[in-house]
């Protein structure tokens, strides 16, 4: 298979994967499924493409690492997301989605998705050009993405198991967390799943010359910073914060940086003003 067949290959799967992601949230009025799909044909698509063989070549010990990344970190998303829709947990992003679409949203959602999924492309492309690249043997920069990766999903799982927890509990009711990790960035699980993906560009890249096409790579976590911070992530779930929380929202909007982990040091950062505040 030649790599520009697997890449219109992949982008078909994404684009009926994520039509079909359109019809679940239809059926159950749930849209969470719609994050647990896209993460779970991220990592498996991404897999299957790192995994492909190009140009009749064997297969590399770094394709199947890599593929193993993809995986490791899509099971664990896909299952956190869906464990969490399944117990009656929606996104609030889509809700108001579905506010400013009104009567347009089944369709608008669909075409949505369909962004998402090309999205998903951009980044399972990350996980293919790293797989693929062609350096012999195992370097210092795989063994660093591959830690950079497992910190990742680490980070974001402590942090998911923190909000959680400060959740479940009833005295909470109407709070912000503000505990563990999440003292330390609005979005700590934003942050490290932009790490993951920062993990590939790294295994990717060959700073020798030998393979350029690997700093295509940065695509995926250049896209992944943007749609966190300045797209579907950051500021629709600051907003829908600002609407619950109010004013306890905004005081930690002032002590905490939204995304990069550390304390604010001027209220008028890029991320606390604008159009959330």
């Amino acid at each position: 298979m030649t790599a520009a067949t697997a890449i219109v290959a992949l982008a078909v799967c994404l684009s009926a994967t994520m039509a079909g992601a359109w019809l679940v949230a239809l059926r159950t009025g749930r849209c969470g499924w719609i994050d647990a799909i896209w993460s779970f044909a991220t990592g498996v698509f991404g897999a299957a493409v790192a995994l492909v063989p190009f140009a009749d070549a064997e297969m590399t010990f770094r394709q199947v690492l890599v593929a193993l990344l993809a995986l490791f970190w899509s099971l664990r998303l896909g299952i956190h997301i869906a464990t969490r829709t399944a117990r009656g947990g929606d996104d609030p992003r889509y809700g108001q989605l579905r506010e400013e679409w009104g009567d347009a949203f089944n369709t608008r959602l669909f075409w949505f998705l369909q962004i998402q999924a090309l999205a998903a492309l951009v980044l399972a492309l990350s996980i293919m050009l790293a797989a693929h690249n062609p350096t012999p043997g195992l370097r210092t920069l795989d063994w660093l993405g591959v830690a950079i990766l497992i910190v990742a999903v680490i980070g974001e799982t402590i942090a998911d198991r923190q909000l959680a927890a400060f959740r479940a509990n009833p005295a909470n009711r109407d709070k912000v967390c503000d505990a563990g990790l999440w003292g330390m960035s609005r979005h700590p699980n934003y942050f490290f799943e932009w790490l993951g993906w920062l993990a590939y560009a790294i295994v990717a890249v060959d700073l020798t010359g030998a393979y350029p096409q690997g700093w295509l790579a940065f695509a995926g976590p250049l896209l992944m910073y943007w749609l966190l911070v300045h797209a579907s992530g950051i500021p629709p779930l600051e907003a829908h914060m600002l609407r619950s929380r109010g004013k306890a929202f905004w005081e930690y909007q002032d002590r905490v940086n939204a995304f990069w982990p550390g304390r604010q040091h001027a209220i008028g950062e890029a991320g606390n003003n604008g159009s959330i505040r």
